[in-house]
């Protein structure tokens, strides 16, 4: 249930706002807006994939509507890591305002700009690392290691005259991560000791109890499973995940066999890490993928995308038998990855279609072939723990995750009151070291449909629904302009209805009796009568073929 939408009042002078515009109650298009002195900071600007109840939608971004009227104002926008979830919306913001200043690390800065040059948009970016400060306008910032399911994932302390600010990004506390780069706490102690004054974890995995398991324990089992398959082994992962990638490639090494990337973000990706340094690609593995179907079934590991169960991805095509990998006996498909929520359905389709191939499907359910990215309930006490911050406002998850979140911190002492259960729009001041809500803004959801950005609608969405599940039926009548009688029709036809239109010649004398009775009540408006005829076939139809389909009457005078 949302809150009421009230506007907050004018910002006062000292008070730091803090004003999420995506992220929360839902799994993706981070986005979080600074406002101190005039002046504002976005940290993290995502996408969010659409699900099965919004038909032909490519992606969801933030509302950007409270901002559009003062991208002047908008000092720089920190991106915390390369997913999409976090960077997927800059182009669209960037083409609002493109010398809008990006900051981030390495990685994720040449992630971001290769997609920015996709969408021919050049951006000024500043490469930062953990342990760098940062003034930008009133705002000092900080940059923190974190350790996540993509290298070079940043935390971001923010200091105001108002207070100490911890957004944690993405992260977990991978005590033995393949790169060695772990979740820095001497800093997140050092930020404690220094007085944390508002703190924004990651919800994800709030709810799940414990340790998130180490990225290691991941490697011998793709190992196992590869050195015990006959045939192909196909590795489905997201395109940014550079740790299972140099898993798949280390496993394929030590069994004889080559890699060949699938799908274009994962070819773009995986040639950025490695020429960053942060994938090591043994010698002689990887393969053009064209080549690669020339060598022996036992001799090849394809990785491609399409974990999620997204109908264009590789691995969906070729469970549909719509791509030249056609997987069956002796192959194995391992999903390396969580599920989105969401995503479920899509995905149990993609691993029934592969098994009714002959495949054999290996996934989290049944092997350890993925591990999260996200900290467990275990990591986040440890974190409240270390912080001890004054106030919490719990980021990035389904409302039942910000709800864990926010009861690990009351579980730690921090008191309900300082403890905030937000939600995309909640505006939060904070002052003196209390952060109290001071607003909620109403914000909706922007599709990106093909080449259009923000023109569908829900209304539009619903159609699309009706059409699907219900089918469509158009009427078309010709009546006399004077007189209002009908000259011809009704003419009625059916699209996506399993009776034959022969079926509404039951209703035509209703639809004919209609308008000669609006008719005689001396209605000769064109959109009155097109309603007429919507009701009268309108309640046939639900009555008599228990449907509710689109009706499209259209009504001309003669």
């Amino acid at each position: 249930m949302s809150s009421p939408v009230y506007d907050p009042p004018a910002l006062e002078q000292g008070t730091l706002r803090v004003t999420p515009l995506g992220g929360l109650g839902e799994v993706g298009r981070n986005m979080t807006v600074y406002e101190f002195d005039g002046k504002l900071l976005i940290v993290d600007c995502g996408v969010l994939f659409p699900e099965e109840h919004q038909p032909g939608v490519d992606l969801i971004l933030p509302d950007f509507e409270p901002i559009k009227g003062r991208l002047g104002d908008v000092l720089g926008v920190v991106l915390t890591h390369g997913h999409e979830d976090h960077i997927g919306a800059v182009p669209y913001l960037l083409k609002l305002r493109q010398d809008v200043p990006i900051i981030g690390s390495a990685l994720t800065l040449a992630l971001t700009e290769a997609k920015l040059k996709e969408h021919r948009v050049k951006a000024t970016s500043t490469v930062v690392k953990e342990g760098q400060r940062m003034p930008l306008g009133p705002f000092e910032l900080e940059f923190v290691a974190v350790n996540h399911s993509i290298p070079d994932a940043l935390a971001v302390a923010i200091r105001t005259p108002a207070g100490l600010v911890l957004h944690t990004g993405d992260f977990k506390m991978d005590q033995l991560p393949l790169d060695g780069r772990i979740t820095d706490l001497r800093a997140f102690a050092r930020l404690g000791e220094e007085g944390v004054d508002l703190f924004l974890p990651d919800s994800t995995n709030a709810d799940v109890p414990g340790f998130t398991p180490t990225e290691r324990a991941i490697g011998p089992v793709i190992d196992q499973v590869i050195s015990k398959t006959p045939g192909r082994v196909i590795v489905a992962s997201f395109s940014s995940h550079v740790h299972r990638v140099q898993q798949v490639l280390d496993a394929a090494a030590a069994n004889g066999r080559r890699v060949a990337l699938l799908g274009r973000s994962m070819v773009r990706n995986m040639t950025i890490a490695a020429e960053l340094g942060y994938l090591n690609v043994p010698a002689n593995v990887l393969i053009d993928y064209k080549k690669a179907r020339d060598l022996p079934d036992d001799r090849i590991v394809y990785m491609s995308t399409g974990s999620q169960g997204e109908p264009m991805a590789v691995l969906s095509r070729m469970a549909n038998l719509d791509h030249a990998i056609e997987p069956g006996e002796g192959d194995t498909v391992i999903l390396a990855s969580s599920l989105i929520p969401g995503n479920e359905n899509a995905v149990y389709r993609v691993i029934d279609g592969l098994t009714k191939l002959g495949a054999n499907v290996v996934h989290k359910a049944n092997a350890r072939v993925h591990v999260s990215g996200h900290a467990a309930a275990g990591e986040l006490l440890y974190c409240y723990n270390i912080l001890k911050p004054r106030n919490v406002l719990p980021v990035h998850g389904e409302y039942r995750h910000l709800m864990a979140n926010a009861k690990l911190a009351q579980d730690t002492g921090i008191p309900e009151a300082r403890t905030i259960l937000g939600e995309n729009g909640t505006v939060v001041d904070l002052r003196d070291g209390v952060a109290r809500v001071a607003g909620q803004i109403d914000l909706g959801f922007v599709y990106v449909d093909g080449s259009t950005v923000g023109e569908i609608t829900d209304a539009d969405l619903k159609d699309r629904r009706v059409l699907g599940e219900e089918g469509f039926v158009s009427v078309i009548v010709v009546v006399d302009a004077a007189t209002g009688r009908i000259i011809t029709g009704p003419e009625i036809h059916a699209r996506g209805i399993a009776e034959d239109d022969a079926v509404f010649e039951a209703v035509k004398p209703k639809i004919a009796k209609a308008l000669t009775e609006a008719a005689q009540q001396g209605v000769r408006d064109n959109h009155a009568l097109s309603q007429v005829v919507r009701r009268t076939i309108g309640r046939w139809v639900n009555q008599s073929l228990r449907r509710r389909p689109m009706i499209v009457p259209l009504v001309i005078e003669a």
